[in-house]
């Protein structure tokens, strides 16, 4: 049997001696409930930032107003400082930020319904990734916990 992705992650983060912390949208926390899931994790994990609304983004995380009116809440620049205010506020080696468009509504022709932009940080390095494609509310969310968790893992090995 495949080791789970959300033990396999505690495993990597356990013996690189990092911690963690989570900036979420779009998927509610779900990412911090995953990884919390894992006995063991508050070796870990510092803790999380559900941050739905862009007046939390900008209050509890430091995204700068210019960049969500430039860029808005579903983009490459908004996640990179999600996930830079979450190290910053859990005082972490590493977080992850979601922000997207879960649906049924809310897309847009440029940011249609499905479309998640993600980051990883991890000391001074900001990865980012887009998923698209709309597969319904709940597998848009969950497929965007398990490609945050995987690009995590990606750059840890």
């Amino acid at each position: 049997m495949e080791t789970p992705l959300e033990e396999e992650l505690g495993k990597a983060l356990k013996a690189q001696k990092l911690t963690l912390a989570t900036a979420e949208s779009c998927t509610g926390g779900g990412i911090a409930a995953l990884v919390t899931s894992v006995p063991g994790s508050s070796e870990y994990f510092k803790g999380g930032i559900v941050a739905y609304s862009n007046e939390a983004k900008t209050n509890l995380l430091g995204v700068r107003p210019d960049t969500l009116e430039q860029h808005g809440a579903v983009s490459r620049e908004t996640v990179s400082e999600m996930a830079a205010g979450a190290m910053r506020a859990f005082r972490a080696d590493c977080a992850v930020a979601t922000s997207g468009i879960a649906g049924p509504g809310g897309g847009t022709p440029d940011k249609p319904v499905g479309t998640v932009w993600i980051a990883i940080a991890c000391k001074n390095e900001i990865i980012t990734m887009q998923q698209s494609g709309d597969k319904g509310r709940t597998a848009n969310t969950q497929r965007a916990i398990h490609n945050a968790l995987s690009l995590l893992l990606k750059r840890l090995k």
